[in-house]
């Protein structure tokens, strides 16, 4: 008996430590020379030489620009070198004739918050420090002495338009007086996915080899959310693996990831935005996930680069890429792996362990959404359908509550009658639940069942872009943060903000109500000290589930609402049998 009665306690402890494991606890240490990926790491050093093939430029700038981002220099920046205008109904912002750099770009769909009135999201910016984000294009030649001959980051370009739209696309030129004519052609399409098709002609007597290259590159350390379950930083599929650096861990140990692939792609992620560069995808090519610090600024970078071309005389050559840049709309990243064949572009989108459930879920919840356009309404939908899909196991396991339940008097019997002696009590009880067909671990089993659904549909509140400012009702403007009032303040009416842990909104309250009466409705545990363990948990879950978004606490409130109805409703029946 008492094994069966640690199996309880040790359930109802797996669940919380369960629900604060990701937060807690930091990712496996990676043994040396390895990545998480199992690619070799490498000390960044100045003297560091990978082959025999040249490198992609390392973070570069015009010597024209503000080395701060701030809205004044931002603007500063912008002026100081001609620009093409980009304009999409998702998109807005510009790009330089001086190196060609996509170095300025706002979501237009997006906002800083809520309130519609508020700034757009920025998503690259220009600038030689801290906040600077751009991709660059070019191409790196195979001998030293033919650098001054191929367009730099200096490289101040002939535009054969005045405004990028995904029905003008615009060229750029340049020839290098010695026979060499480069253009490189930008389309992009409605949404966030950039074209460049880079052309070298050679009208000189002697052949040149160049390599292709594009890299992305992010001045200073952004602010993350620092927290296990979520990726930001350095990221792409080579090789159809995903491979996955942190800037702490890329900043910290210095590392310089490289790697080699078959098309793929690679980038930066945030928590709802990506940049990711995308080469052809029957290319070969050479990548690297790498950080420097240069004049007390972190300079991160993910760049690919490809095998030589070798131009002859009087012939030409071109290679197509692409560039995404903008929000992780699921539905956008899976149409553009279909349509460009990128592999595994969902994952961008950081599902975690429960993938299998996690991008179902979503797809579910969007589909609900459509008809009754409110996340939160969806939210309760979703969880009814999952409480039907899960009744048969939910009801089994509630009416071996309610036989344990009928079984209390007969157990307070034998614990009166063989109190002093454990063994003999554990003994009879044993044959108590056996002569009645009883199961004393059976109700932990709806628990179980709710945990793999209730971290994939935290997933999908928490990382994708679509349940971001999305609103149910009152004071709830955003499913994918926590419930914003706290009891300690009476909700607001006292002008005070308590620290963040006293944070107990409405909905984790209504939450610890739910479970609290749910736990009632179950059969209190034989033993006094588990019994008051038992009590504590809905207070130490209101707790930790207040730090949660509000729509997982929502649904988790309004699964507790349904389970007690469907409980009350069994064990009443059994009281008539």
């Amino acid at each position: 008996m008492n094994e069966q009665k640690n199996i309880i306690l040790a359930i109802a402890l797996s669940v919380a430590i369960l629900l604060g494991w990701q937060f807690l606890m930091p990712k496996p240490a990676t043994p040396p020379g390895q990545t998480p990926s199992g690619q070799t790491d490498t000390q960044a050093g100045p003297d560091k030489q990978t082959s025999a093939v040249p490198k992609v430029p390392d973070q570069q700038t015009s010597a024209v620009v503000p080395a701060v981002v701030s809205a004044e220099t931002r603007a500063a920046a912008i002026a100081q070198a001609p620009r093409v205008k980009i304009s999409t109904p998702s998109l807005s912002g510009s790009f330089s004739l001086m190196g060609g750099r996509i170095d300025d770009l706002d979501l237009v769909h997006f906002h800083e918050s809520p309130d519609p009135a508020s700034p757009e999201i920025t998503l690259l910016s220009p600038g030689a420090g801290a906040g600077a984000y751009y991709a660059e294009f070019g191409f790196v030649a195979a001998d030293a002495k033919d650098k001054d001959a191929i367009p730099g980051p200096d490289t101040l370009w002939t535009a054969s338009g005045q405004t990028l739209t995904p029905d003008t696309p615009v060229t750029l030129t340049w020839e290098n007086g010695h026979g060499l004519k480069f253009s490189r052609t930008y389309t992009v399409d409605a949404n966030y996915m950039f074209s460049v098709t880079q052309k070298v002609e050679n009208t000189g007597s002697s052949p040149i080899t160049l390599f292709p290259y594009a890299l992305v590159s992010r001045w200073g350390t952004p602010k993350t959310q620092d927290i296990y379950i979520l990726h930001e930083g350095a990221l792409g599929v080579l090789d159809g693996t995903l491979k996955e650096m942190k800037y702490k861990k890329l900043r910290e140990d210095e590392h310089l990831v490289e790697a080699k692939s078959t098309g793929g792609w690679i980038g930066f992620t945030d928590k709802y935005w990506l940049t990711a560069l995308i080469p052809d995808q029957s290319m070969p090519i050479s990548t690297r996930m790498n950080w420097r610090a240069v004049d007390g600024v972190d300079r991160y970078q993910s760049d690919w680069l490809g095998g030589g071309l070798t131009v002859a005389a009087g012939a030409s050559s071109e290679t197509t890429s692409h560039f995404f840049a903008g929000a992780k709309e699921l539905a956008k990243l899976d149409a553009y792996g279909e349509k460009l064949g990128i592999p595994r572009f969902d994952l961008a989108i950081d599902f975690g362990w429960f993938y299998f459930l996690t991008k179902p879920f979503f797809y579910f919840l969007r589909f609900i959404h459509s008809e009754v356009a409110n996340f939160g309404i969806a939210i309760l939908i979703f969880t009814v359908i999952i409480k039907g899909a899960f009744f048969p196991i939910a009801n089994k396991s509630y009416k071996a509550m309610s036989k344990m339940k009928k079984l209390q008097p007969e157990v307070k019997k034998l614990q009166e009658r063989f109190g002093d002696d454990r063994a003999r009590l554990n003994q009879e009880m044993m044959a108590l639940y056996k002569r009645e067909k009883a199961n004393p671990v059976s109700g932990c089993l709806p628990i179980l069942i709710q945990i793999p659904v209730f971290f994939a549909l935290y997933k999908v509140l928490y990382v994708t872009i679509e349940m971001r400012q999305a609103p149910f009702f009152g004071w709830i403007k955003d499913l994918s943060v926590p419930d914003p009032t706290t009891i300690f303040n009476l909700f607001g009416l006292i002008p005070w903000v308590p620290p963040e842990f006293l944070h107990i909104g409405i909905w984790p309250l209504i939450m610890g109500v739910t479970m609290y009466l749910q736990q009632k409705l179950n059969p209190a545990p034989a033993d006094p000290i588990q019994a008051k363990m038992f009590t504590f948990l809905p207070i130490i879950f209101t707790f930790m589930l207040a730090s949660f978004p509000a729509g997982l606490v929502i649904y988790w409130a309004w699964s507790n609402t349904l389970s007690i109805a469907q409980q009350w409703l069994i064990m009443r029946r059994q009281d008539r049998t």
